[in-house]
């Protein structure tokens, strides 16, 4: 399966950009999400790598071929792209039954495909199919109507579903007629394994291979078609809506497109199916070998899926990295807050690192604590990267503006405006902006790092939600509110005493100037 490449890609409707200069690599058999706020440019990246949406300026290639580059003038249709797109409303046509809405998915494809041997791959999978002729006859009994006769379609739907097979090897299967003769099935093997050898030999007398879906010297896996085989006889009207979404993955995937691209397809579910898809969706991954391209604002739907998140905000990517790489350290305070549930405790604090590398801070009021880090590290040393990137963008921006047709971004990027939960609501809009300095830091705190204890940072239960196995605590510490997810079914009596310390040496420490993220440590109180 192919490689997706994108290269300064850019998307802009006069001075608003949807996606700014995005750089991504898409490795083959990937299942990547993008993941973001609403209107952020994930839909639009989408769309432009399979060709829906014109990208402004950039390249894009799709295995070894360019689908698009605005230098060249290349710009390769969608139905050209070889891929397949599944939409957030199934998109079904109503007056086509289930089985004609996916053969509706092979009609019209013209395109050349890479050499296959479909003789020799039928002969395997006929034969695989009849060690169990008796299997295959009481499929096809199945499928017979009250009045005695075999549906056809339905069977061959049945038998694809069944066995794993093209629609042309489930029309032979059908043909051997073993619904009234088993007997047969052990001589129509013999010839189907000779066939299949000679081919093999075939192959080897011209020094070709093949590989397990038979094309000559490439590597893939078959499709294997969703479980809907006992609704291919009805209309989409007629079926639920986890149902109607199998029936779009089947089509889509009947085709065997290389890349498979969604835009929110399980967004219409209730929770538990989608749950359920989610697994289906797992599943179809790694039996069609197909490149996923998957766009989500739902950050669970990301991290339980992908193999890489593509998380961007305002059209500019933020981080593309393994889930939890994500989770355990974000590039900024804006990752750290959109991947987490519940979301992220983030404290301000104010200090300077000391001569063995800790990092003296005082928070949460007049508490003093000492954060060490996990790896040796000179904040003044940060702190100088940090001014010299900030101005080699500024550099950047400005040679920029010289060039020829160059339009300024509207929609302009700003350090990401985080949350300090407190029980009194501030309105922090009419205050004068603080003067950060070197010295101003935000600490960023899982729920699942907080620990209740006897000693610590003085506290009290401000709210308790136990679900089972756990609890989600609000925990006040002077003005300031703090979430914890505890494990265990104690209860827990709101505005009882308590007291808190944090846990671990994933204890994340972000610059408050930039946003940006410093590194990981434990706290010591």
């Amino acid at each position: 399966m192919p490689k997706i490449v994108l290269e300064n890609i850019t998307k802009r409707w006069k001075k608003f950009y949807a996606v700014e200069n995005l750089n991504l690599v898409i490795e083959d058999n990937a299942f990547v999400t993008l993941l973001g706020p609403s209107g952020c440019g994930k839909t639009t990246t989408l769309r432009m790598i399979a060709g829906l949406e014109t990208p402004t300026e950039g390249r894009i290639t799709i295995g070894d071929k360019v689908v698009f580059d605005s230098a060249a003038g290349i710009n390769i249709p969608a139905n050209k792209r070889k891929v397949g797109f599944l939409f957030q409303n199934y998109a079904l046509w109503p007056n086509m039954t289930v089985y004609d809405n996916i053969a509706f998915g092979l009609k019209n494809i013209n395109e050349p495909k890479e050499t296959v041997d479909y003789d020799a791959k039928n002969c395997a999978r006929l034969a695989e199919s009849l060690k169990d002729p008796k299997g295959v006859a009481d499929i096809i009994n199945d499928c017979r109507d009250k009045n005695g006769t075999v549906d056809k379609k339905k069977a061959y739907i049945k038998l694809i579903d069944a066995y794993s097979i093209s629609m042309m090897t489930a029309k032979t299967l059908f043909g051997y007629n073993l619904q009234s003769d088993t007997s047969k099935a052990a001589a129509i093997v013999n010839e189907l394994n000779t066939k299949h050898a000679n081919a093999i030999a075939a192959h080897k007398a011209k020094g070709e291979t093949l590989d397990a879906e038979y094309r000559v010297i490439r590597d893939g896996k078959p499709v294997v078609i969703v479980k809907i085989g006992m609704f291919m006889d009805r209309y989409p009207a007629e079926l639920s809506g986890g149902q109607q979404q199998r029936v779009a993955i089947a089509r889509t995937l009947a085709p065997e497109p290389s890349v498979l691209f969604m835009d929110e397809p399980l967004s219409n579910l209730d929770a538990k199916l989608r749950l359920e898809m989610r697994y289906e969706l797992q599943r179809l991954h790694v039996e069609t070998g197909s490149t996923f391209v998957y766009v989500t604002h739902d950050q669970m739907e990301a991290m339980t899926l992908a193999t890489s998140i593509c998380l961007i905000n305002n059209g500019v990517l933020q981080q593309y990295d393994a889930p939890l790489t994500v989770y355990n350290r974000p590039n900024n305070l804006f990752v750290a807050d959109f991947v987490g549930n519940p979301s992220i405790n983030f404290i301000e604090t104010h200090g300077e690192q000391n001569a063995d590398g800790s990092i003296a801070l005082k928070l949460l009021g007049d508490n003093r604590v000492t954060f060490r880090p996990n790896e040796p590290i000179s904040m003044a040393q940060w702190n100088a990267d940090r001014d010299a990137s900030i101005e080699a963008e500024k550099a950047r921006r400005a040679e920029l503006a010289k060039q020829k047709g160059y339009v300024e971004k509207g929609n302009k990027d700003e350090v990401f405006r985080y949350n300090i939960a407190r029980v009194e609501e501030v309105d922090t809009s009419i205050e004068d902006a603080p003067v950060i300095t070197d010295g101003d830091f935000v600490l960023g705190v899982r729920p699942e790092f907080i620990r209740l204890a006897d000693d610590g940072i003085e506290g009290e239960i401000y709210g308790a939600m136990p679900t089972g196995m756990e609890s989600t605590l609000k925990i006040r510490t002077g003005e300031f509110l703090l979430t914890g997810v505890v494990f265990g079914d104690t209860l827990y009596q709101i505005g009882s005493a308590t007291h808190i310390r944090f846990a671990g040496s994933s204890i994340m420490l972000f610059d408050r100037k930039s946003g940006r993220y410093i590194t990981s440590g434990s706290v010591e109180i």
